[in-house]
C-alpha cells in the first residue's frame, strides 16, 4: 500500500500570494482536491492524506512532520507563483535523491502537458531550492509552482477547468511514479446495479411480445450490444 501526502500550500492566516481577486491558499486547495478525487476514482493500492482539509494554519515544519510521522512514500506541495512572471516550474531539494528527481520529471511533464491544452504556457524548467518542505521531508518530495497569480497567468487560474486539469495531472504523475494499478472499469456486459435512496432496486423492461420469436430476436440484439437479457 503506497502512501501519498499532498500538501496544500499556505492556508488559514497565511493566504500566500494575493492578486487579481485570487488567493494562493484557495487555488492550492482546489488543485489538491481535484488530484485526490482523480486518484480515488481511477487507481487502487494507495492511501492518501493532505496537510489541511480546509483553511487551517500550518507551519512548514508541521507539514513535513505530518508526512514523516505517517511514513509517506511521496510528498507533493502545490503552490502558485508570484513576481509578475509567467509559466510553470517545479522544485526539488539541492541534495535531492534520484527518486525525487524521477518524481519531478514525471510530474513536470504531466502538468505542463495538461496546462498547454489551455494555451502556450511557458516552461520555466525543473529547478532546485532549499525549501523547508523539501529539506525536512524524508521521502521523495517535489514542490510545484503552478503559474503566476499576479500576471496574465491569472486568466487561466480563474478557469475552473484549468485547475481541474492541473490537479488531475498531479495525480497521473504520482500514479505513474508509484506504479499504481488502475481501477477496473465496468463493461457493458457487466452493468453496475445501483440502489435507490430508499434501498430498492429497479429494473427496466424493454419489451413485451405475444410472439416468442419476437422476444427472442430482441433478446439476441441486446446480448450483441453487451446487455444481459432474459425472457420471462
Amino acid at each position: 500500500m503506497k502512501k501519498i501526502f499532498l500538501d496544500k500550500g499556505h492556508g488559514g492566516s497565511d493566504p500566500g500570494a494575493v492578486a487579481n481577486g485570487l488567493k494562493e491558499k484557495d487555488l492550492t486547495h482546489r488543485i489538491v482536491e481535484y488530484a485526490m478525487d482523480y486518484l480515488q476514482a481511477n487507481y487502487t493500492g494507495f492511501a492518501m492524506r493532505t496537510s489541511r482539509k480546509g483553511d487551517e494554519t500550518l507551519t512548514l515544519e508541521q507539514r513535513a512532520k505530518m508526512a514523516n510521522d505517517w511514513g509517506a512514500d511521496v510528498f507533493i506541495s502545490a503552490h502558485i507563483n508570484a513576481g509578475k512572471g509567467t509559466g510553470f516550474e517545479t522544485y526539488v531539494h539541492p541534495n535531492a535523491s534520484q527518486r525525487s528527481i524521477a518524481l519531478q520529471n514525471v510530474l513536470h511533464g504531466e502538468i505542463l502537458a495538461a496546462m498547454r491544452q489551455f494555451g502556450n504556457v511557458v516552461d520555466r524548467g525543473k529547478k532546485r531550492a532549499n525549501y523547508a518542505v523539501l529539506r525536512e521531508t524524508k521521502m521523495p518530495a517535489v514542490l510545484t509552482e503552478n503559474l503566476f497569480i499576479d500576471s496574465n497567468d491569472a486568466k487561466l487560474l480563474k478557469n475552473e477547468a484549468f485547475l481541474k486539469a492541473v490537479g488531475e495531472a498531479h495525480a497521473r504523475g504520482i500514479a505513474k511514479l508509484l506504479g499504481l494499478p488502475q481501477k477496473a472499469k465496468p463493461t457493458p456486459s457487466q452493468p453496475q446495479q445501483q440502489k435507490s435512496s430508499d434501498g430498492k432496486l429497479y429494473r427496466v423492461q424493454v419489451g413485451a411480445f405475444s410472439d416468442r420469436k419476437n422476444a427472442e430476436r430482441l433478446a439476441e440484439e441486446l446480448k450483441k450490444k453487451g446487455y444481459p437479457s432474459i425472457i420471462v
